[in-house]
């Protein structure tokens, strides 16, 4: 399903003293397929935006299609979208709550998916629990509380992608998480990316994280999207990056260094890139070319 906004607008406490814009004016087009990463500082829109994605914030004003349910339609299906956009809050293990992994995750496809009897429920609860790495029979009776920090993240994303969602969207999926962790994590999402679940968005603060994952990205700032493209073209525009407050990945922070020393490298910003082409600033013996 391909995501389409155009003009979105929405204002927190509209019409109070305490009225607050938090989108103005968002355009952004996001195709099926895409593994897509929304980049912003605090304030910026971006998880206001995500939150109209599967009708967490109703549409007040502007235009938002998701495949082919038009947001705007009052007779929208908000249920049978939200089974295919599945949304994932940052801290997720902290919204467990059944007394056990099995029942936790059979919640939420319980309320969309009211046709399936017990055995299939199960079925799926398990395949879903398969899929971020868990041993069923090791984990379905346990109480989520007592699972590790990393183990109660999958229970939750879990019940999340239960529902075979076709879009996935995260905000901040790894925060918290040790280096192996965030890896881990990671993978799991490009191991569930093109399959059932055609299209990933993560909202992150890591721009290494956007660097090394993404097919393309969006920039937000004051409730509108200032950049958009693949990681490479918008970590290639460091100043701008840095004058909105933003960080940048490493790497781009390594390269800019190299071309104040008069080393330019043309990379794409992900680590693997990044190494091979300072490599090749070496030739046989070891010199070094400069631009």
């Amino acid at each position: 399903m391909r995501i389409v906004a155009k003009g979105l607008k929405y204002v927190y406490n509209p019409k109070s003293p305490f009225a607050s814009t938090a989108l103005d004016g968002v355009d952004i087009e996001i195709k099926e397929g895409e593994f897509f990463g929304i980049i912003g500082h605090t304030g910026s829109g971006k998880s206001t935006f995500v939150q109209h994605l599967n009708g967490l914030l109703k549409l007040t004003d502007g235009y938002l299609k998701i495949g082919d349910y038009d947001l705007a339609e009052k007779k929208c299906n908000f249920l049978e979208l939200r089974s295919k956009v599945g949304m994932v809050f940052q801290y997720p293990e902290y919204q467990l709550f059944a007394e056990t992994v099995e029942k936790d995750v059979v919640f939420g496809l319980k309320n969309f998916r009211k046709d399936l009897n017990e055995e299939e429920s199960r079925a799926a609860v398990r395949e879903a629990l398969e899929t971020v790495g868990l041993d069923w029979e090791a984990v379905k009776d346990a109480s989520p509380f007592e699972l590790s920090g990393g183990q109660k993240r999958r229970v939750a994303i879990a019940g999340v992608i239960v529902t075979k969602p076709e879009i996935l969207i995260l905000d901040e999926p790894a925060a918290g998480l040790d280096p192996l962790g965030k890896k881990e994590l990671m993978e799991l999402l490009h191991s569930i990316h093109g399959g059932w679940c055609k299209t990933i968005i993560i909202v992150s603060h890591d721009m290494d994280e956007i660097a090394e994952n993404c097919t393309r990205a969006a920039v937000f700032s004051a409730g509108k999207v200032v950049m958009e493209g693949k990681p490479s073209e918008i970590f290639s525009r460091s100043e701008e990056l840095l004058s909105l407050g933003l960080d940048i990945p490493v790497t781009a922070k390594c390269a800019r260094i190299l071309k104040e020393k008069g080393y330019r490298i043309d990379t794409d910003f992900t680590c693997d890139d990044f190494v091979e082409k300072v490599l090749a600033l070496y030739g046989k013996g070891g010199e070094r070319h400069a631009e």
